[in-house]
Order: C-alpha cells, then structure tokens, then sequence
C-alpha cells in the first residue's frame, strides 16, 4: 500500500487541525463501527485542505476507513493463521525501513525520483 502525495498532504493538514482543535475524530456506536471526521464544516477547513468539503470526506474515508482498518483485518488475518510471532520483527523491520528512507531523502538525486515528492520539497 502506498499513499499518493495528496494522501501525505492532506494527513499532515489533517494532523495541524487536530492539534488545533478544529476538526476531531470519532468511533460511531454502529456495527461495524467506522471512523467519522467531526468539525468539518465552514470555509476555514475547506481553505486549509484545498478541498471542498465532499472532498475531505472522500478521502478521510479513503485514508481511515479503507486504508488503516483494511490493514489491520489483514494483520490480523496473518496472525491468526501464523500467530503473533513475527509481529515485533515486522514492526523492527518497518522501522528499518522507515528510518533508511528519511537517509535516502537526504541524497539530491533521490529526492528527484520520490513519487511524495512535492513541487520544491519532499
């Protein structure tokens, strides 16, 4: 699964309203139960997304409901054929993963390849 430069875009946003209490995120009581952005209304937040507010919901649904969770059913189906045994070694390895990607970042000619790279950032 790999997430699109609109995807990390809008999770960094995403990320500043929430630290600013603007929108929040809730559990709904239904089965099965999905995630629901709060607090998306008026232009403030349209503004700071550069989205309508359809838009937002599409791809905070996208993001969290289909995504995230998706990713964990899959998680969880591994485990339950295999056990939770390679769970902390993935988890190291993402890590590893991770942490060589914000190296290679750094390297000019990288950065010109990465498909999240923004106009005049990564």
């Amino acid at each position: 699964m790999m997430l699109s430069a609109k995807d990390k875009d809008f999770l960094e946003r995403l990320n500043e309203l929430l630290k600013a209490d603007v929108v929040w995120i809730e559990r709904t009581p239904s089965q099965p139960s999905r995630f629901v952005l709060r607090g998306n209304y008026g232009s403030r937040v349209e503004e700071k997304f550069g989205l309508t507010r359809q838009g937002v919901r599409w791809r905070f649904q996208r993001l969290f409901n289909d995504l995230y969770v998706d990713s964990f059913a899959v998680l969880l189906f591994i485990e339950k054929q295999l056990g939770p045994q390679f769970r902390q070694d993935a988890l190291v390895i993402a890590h590893e993963r991770f942490v060589m990607r914000q190296k290679a970042l750094q390297n000019h000619s990288f950065r010109e390849a990465n498909s999240y790279r923004g106009k005049d950032q990564d």
